[in-house]
């Protein structure tokens, strides 16, 4: 039974989000969210994201997985492990540096977030960024991609900073395919290079 008061729609999904004034309350009211039954039915827990006070990077992936959803922070399996590695390289501190999914709850067999699923909690994600106002976006894979830029693939628009009304973009690799790509594959070498650009731009 959602509680009172808890988002059940995407109707309340929209309202709830445009109506926190703070990061800490959007967190509260997104960790009770029941819009999608499915994802609601065999979460762990909601995902929020991490938000670092003054944080001026975000990256931004597509879902939360199975250690995610154990532990309630994203990124914090083997892709989220490498992408700590290489911001360490590029002179980053993953603790300063804001996380978001595209979604917020692990999908079965961590498969896909459907399109409804993604716009049902897309504006979560949308108010975190306009309550974080960081100084540029890391958009991780190509799902992340289009969640800002719409239809397009990642070979055509990585590598270089798109403007977007929410916050300046760089696409790029996720981690998971310079997982699949190994040390010396290029997905880790492009993925760690616009990691190094994002860096220089803060």
């Amino acid at each position: 039974m959602p509680a009172p008061g808890a988002p059940s729609t995407p109707q309340d999904v929209r309202a709830g989000a445009a109506a926190v004034a703070d990061l800490p309350s959007l967190a509260v009211l997104a960790r009770s969210c029941t819009a999608c039954p499915e994802l609601a039915a065999t979460r762990t827990q909601v995902v929020v994201g991490d938000v670092p006070a003054g944080a001026r990077l975000l990256v931004m992936g597509e879902a939360p997985g199975a250690t995610e959803d154990q532990t309630g922070h994203p990124f914090v399996g083997r892709s989220g492990q490498l992408l700590d590695e290489l911001l360490t390289e590029v002179g980053l501190d993953r603790a300063a540096v804001a996380v978001l999914n595209t979604a917020k709850c692990r999908p079965p067999g961590n498969r896909p977030p459907t399109r409804v699923e993604t716009s049902t909690c897309r504006p979560w994600a949308e108010r975190q960024l306009a309550l974080a106002r960081p100084a540029v976006v890391v958009a991780l894979g190509l799902s992340a991609t289009r969640w800002f830029l719409g239809p397009t693939s990642l070979a055509a628009v990585r590598g270089r900073v798109h403007d977007h009304p929410l916050a300046p973009v760089l696409p790029t690799y996720h981690p998971s395919a310079a997982l699949r790509g190994g040390p010396r594959g290029e997905p880790r070498r492009l993925l760690r290079e616009d990691l190094a650009l994002a860096a220089g731009r803060l």
